[in-house]
């Protein structure tokens, strides 16, 4: 699908992997609806009059409702479900208002948000569901215990939908996205390294990933895995659970 003259909506748009979305497809000719709780907030260097701005919290429902009733909306051939919060660190020490508020953003209200633009975009002439479900999604590591399973929740719900769509205009696409060095990731080390050495985590720019899913967008793909050790440790992860689980393990102190 290409990129140029489509209308792309980008939840979590505001900084790190969504805001590199949003670069990356302005650069190639998209128009942008790019979603965020302050968008009054955001300066863009490169805004034009191919950019809008729209207020959504994904925490909240009922600003979802209020998002959803935009007739903007209508117009949408791409929606890029981005937004996320990050949880970490054993499960009896992670705040639980922390654990809802991630569910809500990462999982819920991901559903919520796909459901209430399914409609909207049936009915275009071509249109694209993108869903960032995040290598936590298939690799299940220590300490990620609330936030893998929110990640594996996005993997099998974008299975799902993929099927549902069959017969429609509609395409659906995977990111498995790997270790992109965002604020986010920044957040791993504070939240896991007390009981997991996370120092080797590799991680690839905003700006290179961004080319790859765009490039994935264009060739219709239906997943998008990482490539290098991310990528053979999806492969393990996969194919070989109880190995991949026993290797991941290894790293781990109580």
């Amino acid at each position: 699908m290409q990129l140029k003259d489509k209308l792309v909506l980008i939840t979590g748009s505001n900084r790190g992997i969504g805001l590199g979305f949003a670069r990356e497809a302005h650069a190639r000719g998209a128009r942008l609806l790019l979603a965020m709780r302050s968008p009054e907030e955001l300066k863009l260097d490169w805004d034009d009059d191919r950019v809008d701005r729209i207020a959504l919290d994904m925490s909240s429902k009922e600003s979802i409702n209020k998002f959803l009733e935009d007739p903007r909306l209508n117009d949408v051939d791409i929606l890029i479900n981005n937004a996320g919060q990050l949880t970490g660190g054993l499960l009896e020490d992670q705040e639980l208002d922390q654990i809802y508020s991630m569910f809500q953003v990462n999982l819920v209200g991901l559903v919520h948000l796909t459901r209430g633009m399914m409609a909207k975009l049936i009915s275009r002439p071509q249109a694209m569901i993108v869903n960032n479900a995040s290598v936590s999604g298939v690799m299940h590591l220590p300490c990620t215990s609330t936030y893998t399973a929110a990640k594996t929740g996005v993997v099998a719900f974008t299975s799902s939908i993929r099927q549902d769509l069959k017969g429609t205009n509609v395409k659906v696409l995977t990111l498995i996205t790997p270790g992109v060095k965002t604020r986010m990731f920044d957040e791993i080390a504070p939240k896991y390294s007390a009981h997991m050495d996370v120092s080797s985590l590799a991680t690839i720019t905003t700006e290179q990933y961004a080319g790859r899913v765009m490039d994935a967008i264009n060739k219709n793909k239906k997943m998008l895995y990482p490539s290098g050790i991310e990528g053979i440790g999806c492969f393990i992860s996969r194919h070989f659970p109880m190995l991949f689980e026993k290797l991941a393990s290894s790293q781990f102190k109580r």
